[in-house]
């Protein structure tokens, strides 16, 4: 049988630094990965992220595990690849799932990346 702790407040182990348990669920990524792109999508670790949908050239659906209340949640991204400087982007917000680009700064065509890395913060389901 699972078992519950309910606390209002956290403090290290000398008794100092306290933060409210509200702040840490509330500000903690829901949702997070690093991947590559450069071929098949390969997570090289994740947080609540199911499967990866490649839609083609620095366009990706990261699907969730656990999905988000509604589709408010915010994230934030970036990349890097061995080839050029990039920039990735997000499109759809869906509570399953977010769309990714991957954008390439010399002429801002879509890329694909050796490394992408995206966290979401937000309210789960």
């Amino acid at each position: 049988m699972a078992s519950e702790l309910r606390v209002n407040t956290l403090k290290d182990a000398s008794g100092n630094n306290s933060i409210a348990t509200s702040f840490v669920a509330g500000g903690s990524a829901k949702a997070w990965t690093h991947f590559d792109s450069s071929g098949t999508l390969t997570a090289r670790d994740s947080l609540n992220v199911a499967s990866f949908t490649d839609n083609g050239t620095g366009n990706y659906n990261v699907t969730f595990s656990s999905n988000y209340g509604n589709n408010d949640y915010a994230m934030t991204s970036t990349s890097r690849s061995n080839v050029t400087f990039a920039s990735t982007f997000h499109g759809d917000n869906q509570t399953s799932f977010v769309r990714v680009f991957n954008i390439q700064h010399s002429d801002q065509a879509n890329a694909d990346s050796d490394t992408v890395m995206i966290a979401t913060h937000g309210d789960l389901a």
